[in-house]
């Protein structure tokens, strides 16, 4: 739907005054503690991911079935085949 320049000016006013009219009330406040550790979480489990991932390549490389493989991390060997083998070298 193509807009009028005039309409993106308008929008864009109105969308910069929410933004500096916004006051957030108490329960959408974010507590930096809880922030701070969620991102560590994140970023741990996406380290441990790659280092799965790692692995898997390395076994890969050595011979090891898929089927051995599910049993180390959790799942069958198809399973375990369908999520990683896209990732691994």
């Amino acid at each position: 739907m193509p807009r009028t320049v005039d309409e993106i000016l308008q929008h864009a006013d109105e969308l910069a005054a929410r933004f500096e009219d916004y006051e957030p009330t108490d329960a959408q406040e974010l507590d930096p503690a809880a922030v701070a550790l969620l991102r560590a979480a994140v970023q741990e489990r996406s380290d441990a991911e790659r280092h799965i991932i790692e692995a898997i390549s390395t076994a890969r490389a050595s011979g090891m079935s898929w089927s051995a493989i599910g049993s180390f991390v959790g799942t069958s060997g198809e399973a375990a085949r369908e999520r990683y083998a896209g990732k691994v070298a």
